[in-house]
């Protein structure tokens, strides 16, 4: 069974480099508190920026929650993230969808981000109900990120 791809799209005021630089290395000032996998309200939201680098929550007492890795760390154009996070929305290290984020100079200025989310019947069982899931939530979390960018473009 394939499930199409998520894929989103929208322009932001940001340059590429900051467009990049907010939604890898702001994600916790832009991701909804309590809209997380862990137990507690997230204070971070940490991508190490490298290839196979972690992702993670950390929490106000310093737990952390795995989310998946990084696949690929291509600043000021492409982020390419490992999700593994099952469709019980827990980490699994032997699961893996990818989350494919792509920075490109809009005409006019900004940055036009696409957010693809894709590989989504590896859910297996649950892929069709867990990517409907997805569909449901990765709007309204882009408009967060969008916002956040347009508030933020300049440094």
């Amino acid at each position: 069974m394939s499930i199409a791809p998520i894929i989103k799209s929208m322009t932001v005021k940001a340059s590429p480099d900051r467009a990049f630089e907010l939604f890898a290395g702001h994600m916790a000032r832009w991701w909804p508190v309590g809209k997380t996998v862990g137990k507690s309200p997230h204070v971070a939201i940490v991508l190490e920026p490298r290839i196979d680098g972690r992702w993670f929550e950390r929490d106000a007492e310093g737990n952390e929650t795995q989310w998946g890795k990084v696949l690929a760390w291509e600043p000021p154009t492409r982020l390419l993230l490992g999700w593994q996070l099952n469709s019980k929305w827990a980490y699994d290290p032997d699961f893996l969808t990818e989350l494919e984020l792509t920075f490109v100079p809009a005409e006019g200025g900004g940055t036009r981000v696409t957010l693809e989310h894709r590989n989504l019947e590896r859910f297996g069982a649950d892929a069709a109900k867990h990517a409907e899931a997805l569909r449901g939530g990765w709007p309204t979390f882009f408009a967060k990120f969008a916002e956040y960018a347009d508030a933020n473009a300049q440094p």
